[in-house]
């Protein structure tokens, strides 16, 4: 826990200084302080607008999987499956040393997800789908794909990410829509405050500038995937388990998860750029080069 509070400190502060040796460094800061700007403030607000949906969302993450996603948490086992799942879980968090997850089911098509603000007290959820078409062994590969991406703090690094994809979105826009509004305006009455060309501007660029932080986050979703196979493989002690679950997932049709759980399931989106997941065929090739 103190790394990643210690991760999201420094991350605060070089998100601080980059912008503000950029805005320097290109003259932006007396630009736009001319024309009535104060970028301490600007960039204040773009850190608390930035970090501030992503922290929410992630202290959220686990009532609202369970909500938008159907979760059954196993309270009490009704049965030798469910006492399996819950066993099986346990004894993998024990070996990644975290704390005992909730476990739940969800019905759907085969997927499992893992999230959680804490790695003491998280979720890891499996569908009916994988339960019903994976054998013992690559469900327990699958779970150990979701223990894996607690253990390694996923949920807070990519929350860690995607606050400082959104503050440059934030303070980038804003930033170029002051400036292109003084240049429409220059010689004009600014004591009105913003004008069109400030509102224009600044949404269209939260668009463009939103889409290409999607792309960056993505990318880092994938990198975190390869790291959850891995970790499967080191707490099964073989990377066997997991190669065979990923190629059956390939045979399946994976199901679509909540768009909050969507970069910790098992399975994701597949469109290049934007896919949270990598093709099945480079985690398999990736798990074999190990």
């Amino acid at each position: 826990m103190f790394k990643r509070i210690t991760l999201f400190v420094l991350t605060n502060l070089a998100v601080i200084v980059v912008l503000g040796i950029a805005v320097r460094l290109l003259g932006v800061d007396r630009y736009l302080s001319a024309s009535g700007i104060n970028l301490g403030s600007l960039l204040m607000f773009a850190l608390v607008m930035g970090f501030g949906g992503s922290i929410i969302s992630l202290l959220m993450s686990k009532p609202i999987a369970k909500w938008s996603a159907g979760v059954q948490v196993i309270e009490q086992p009704r049965n030798a499956d469910e006492a399996w799942l819950v066993n099986t879980v346990h004894n993998l968090a024990q070996k990644a040393g975290i704390g005992m997850p909730e476990v739940g089911i969800f019905e759907g098509d085969p997927n499992a997800f893992a999230t959680g603000a804490f790695r003491d007290s998280a979720l890891v959820a499996v569908s009916t789908g994988l339960l019903q078409n994976m054998t013992h062994e690559e469900i327990e590969a699958v779970l150990g794909h979701e223990v894996a991406h607690i253990a390694n703090g996923d949920m807070v690094t990519m929350t860690l990410i995607q606050g400082v994809m959104n503050t440059f979105v934030v303070f980038l826009s804003r930033a170029i829509g002051f400036a292109v509004d003084s240049f429409l305006r220059r010689g004009d009455d600014r004591d009105s405050g913003p004008g069109i060309g400030y509102m224009v501007t600044t949404i269209v660029l939260d668009i463009v500038l939103g889409f290409l932080a999607a792309i960056i986050v993505a990318w880092f979703s994938r990198q975190r995937e390869f790291r959850a196979d891995a970790g499967s493989a080191q707490l099964l002690g073989r990377k066997q388990p997991m190669i065979n679950a990923l190629a059956r997932l390939g045979r399946l049709h994976p199901a679509e998860l909540p768009k909050s759980v969507e970069a910790f399931g098992i399975a994701g989106s597949v469109g290049a750029l934007f896919a949270t997941h990598p093709p099945i065929e480079e985690r398999i090739a990736a798990l074999q080069a190990l």
